[in-house]
């Protein structure tokens, strides 16, 4: 008798278990939904196109750059000294490739045509809201708009 009472109880929990992961998932599609983000992507064009990333600091501004160009991309850092006003960049090149996911793989293995001994790498989601197109970096949650969305007037 013990048995079969431990047995509907544990049929009980996983059945619980189970409704609590299907009302959890049908929450976030929802939520999703709201905000706009859009998995569908998968037939999204993202060929010879910009994205871009602006971070400021107190004493310079990062101004990032990936352009996409069938399955070679390039990457560019630039850097704005505020206490003298100089400009230095760095241009990287290598190639990109698309998951069936939505996640772009970005390598670039050279700097300025010259190869590089550890390439750059990025991990990114390609996502959409209100029909502007991001690209969110993985491991470290920054946001890359697209700068036709961003020059928009």
């Amino acid at each position: 008798m013990k048995r079969e009472i431990f047995a509907l109880i544990l049929l009980v929990a996983f059945i619980g278990i189970k409704a609590q992961y299907g009302t959890l998932n049908a929450i976030l599609d929802r939520l999703e939904e709201k905000r706009g983000i859009n998995k569908n992507l998968q037939n999204v064009d993202i060929d010879d196109s910009k994205f871009v990333l602006i971070k400021d600091f107190p004493d310079h501004t990062e101004r990032n750059f990936i352009i996409i160009k069938g399955n070679k991309s390039t990457f560019v850092e630039m850097f704005d000294d505020k206490s003298n006003g100089e400009i230095s960049s760095n241009v990287f090149s290598g190639d990109v490739i698309r998951s069936k996911n939505n996640i772009i793989s970005l390598r670039a293995d050279r700097l300025e045509g010259e190869k590089i001994p550890i390439p750059i790498t990025k991990t990114l989601l390609l996502t959409q809201q209100k029909k502007i197109r991001y690209l969110i970096d993985i491991n470290s949650k920054e946001r890359w708009i697209e700068e036709s969305a961003f020059n928009k007037k």
